[in-house]
């Protein structure tokens, strides 16, 4: 007898996953359009239109490839430590992000140092440590909440531990990358939620953070003025031009857009329309029907993560499927709520959309763990019912 339940949800997940990337795909493709560069195919790595045509059946093979691998490797609980691939991960993570750190090896770019530079030559890509971190933290989180599931609930055995660890990686990152910093804190801040960490707990930190968060972004002219300029956009018209053009993008789409490719903000009117704004040049070309489309997409795929994730009998695999589920829709939410000037404007991009082969590839690699999940849920379902069956 077999389960058609886990496998519907698998193919739900992967399609939606499928349908975000191909929509990424084709918008960078469009939003990269300029009409004073012709492409060199001799220098493909300088284009990032080209190269997200390149990242995006990678991506897909990243997400296969992953799910084959059984997501309990990652487990404290079940692997002793120095077997789990978990600590390994942690360390390998916090280590770039020290070399990010260092004037000669890691990369600036727009005045912040978040980047180390992978291959050689022609062929050239910038790697972002802070990606990786981000999806490390949730896996360690995860691994040791489900080996700790009591003594989560105790403040030095528990819950100081996850605090050091996070306090390491936020604070590598947070002089650099403020949003993903952030992003990193609420991440770890929910997956103790879920966790069932003592809410007295969760509330001690919170001074601190609110004290290293101001001083990062008051020690910081960029960062006070679009802040200046999200509660009084007329104070700065240099802060605000981006967040003004990305409305006018939207609003000019319309309910059905101008047509795919016929859009005029990319055209240099909007900084970032290939990343961090990218929704702002669908909405523009697909208009009100294309914009509401794929927050669809992002609202199925959410939904049935959670399922799949919570059908897991396993506890440190519910916990994980939640968390890949929730660091998605969490920065697609932030993503949007940028563009449409509900949030201050924060460099998050729209998972599997924006342009960036390091966010489409760790996003995928996560995916896959979630189908791993999802697939060996399934097959304990089906072994449940062969057995049931038999009786």
């Amino acid at each position: 007898m077999k389960s058609a339940g886990g496998n519907y949800l698998s193919s739900l997940i992967e399609v939606s996953v499928i349908m975000l990337m191909a929509t990424g795909t084709v918008f960078v493709y469009s939003a990269g359009a300029n009409v004073s560069v012709s492409y060199d195919l001799e220098h493909f790595y300088n284009f990032t239109t080209l190269k997200q045509l390149l990242f995006f059946p990678l991506a897909i093979g990243v997400m296969y490839a992953v799910s084959r691998i059984n997501y309990k490797r990652f487990s404290l609980e079940v692997n002793p430590v120095g077997k789990s691939l978990t600590p390994y991960l942690v360390i390998f993570s916090i280590l770039l992000l020290v070399l990010v750190l260092v004037p000669s090896i890691g990369i600036e770019k727009n005045g912040a140092r978040r980047w180390l530079s992978v291959g050689a030559g022609g062929a050239n890509i910038s790697f972002q440590p802070s990606e990786l971190a981000k999806w490390v933290m949730l896996i360690f989180v995860s691994a040791f909440l489900a080996k700790n599931t009591e003594g989560i609930k105790r403040f030095r055995r528990g819950f100081v531990p996850v605090c050091v660890v996070a306090a390491i990686v936020v604070g590598l990152i947070v002089t650099q990358d403020l949003g993903t910093a952030g992003l990193i804190c609420g991440l770890t801040f929910l997956m103790l939620v879920i966790g069932g960490a003592n809410w007295k707990h969760l509330l001690t930190p919170i001074p601190v953070l609110g004290v290293v968060f101001y001083f990062a972004i008051a020690t910081s002219p960029y960062r006070m003025s679009r802040l200046k300029a999200f509660f009084d956009p007329m104070a700065d018209s240099n802060a605000s031009y981006q967040a003004r053009q990305s409305l006018m993008a939207i609003s000019s789409g319309g309910t059905w857009g101008k047509g795919l490719g016929n859009g005029v903000l990319k055209y240099g009117h909007l900084p970032e329309d290939t990343t961090d704004f990218i929704f702002s040049i669908i909405a523009e070309e697909l208009g009100f029907a294309g914009a509401i489309a794929v927050i669809l997409v992002f609202a199925v795929l959410i939904s049935i993560g959670l399922i799949a994730a919570c059908r897991c009998e396993d506890r440190f695999g519910r916990l994980l499927g939640c968390g890949i589920v929730l660091a998605i829709g969490v920065q697609a939410a932030i993503n949007i709520g940028v563009v449409t000037v509900v949030l201050p404007t924060k460099g998050i991009p729209l998972p599997f959309i924006s342009a960036g082969g390091t966010s489409m590839l760790l996003s995928a690699a996560a995916v896959g763990i979630l189908l791993n999940i999802v697939q060996q849920t399934n097959g304990r379902c089906v072994a449940s019912a062969t057995v049931d069956s038999s009786d």
